[in-house]
């Protein structure tokens, strides 16, 4: 199992929002998950910077970020894109994360 980590940013005040969306996360794109590959996916917000911080433990080569073309994935993006900062797509911007220390 591989780990993969990256960044991304909330909108000032959008927390809360952020927050209750992925709390009723849609079950097709959990499912979509879960087929490509993610077993454990958690996302931190550190507050003062507003900046989204994401862990996945995977299986395979692929990760969230490769789901890009899939139809749910885009129409999640939309669906975020007022709270978060996006590129032109409304994909989040996104900085992958190199693991300097790991812990088992």
């Amino acid at each position: 199992m591989k780990i993969f980590a990256f960044k991304m940013k909330l909108k000032p005040n959008c927390k809360e929002e952020y927050k209750r969306r992925h709390d009723q996360i849609w079950p097709e794109l959990k499912d979509l998950l879960t087929q490509s590959g993610v077993r454990d996916y958690s996302i931190f917000l550190d507050e003062e910077t507003n900046t989204l911080f994401a862990v996945q433990k995977i299986v395979g080569e692929s990760s969230s970020q490769d789901l890009g073309l899939n139809p749910i994935v885009q129409k999640w993006w939309k669906y975020m894109a007022d709270i978060m900062e996006t590129n032109p797509d409304f994909s989040p911007i996104s900085v992958p994360l190199e693991m300097v220390f790991h812990m088992d």
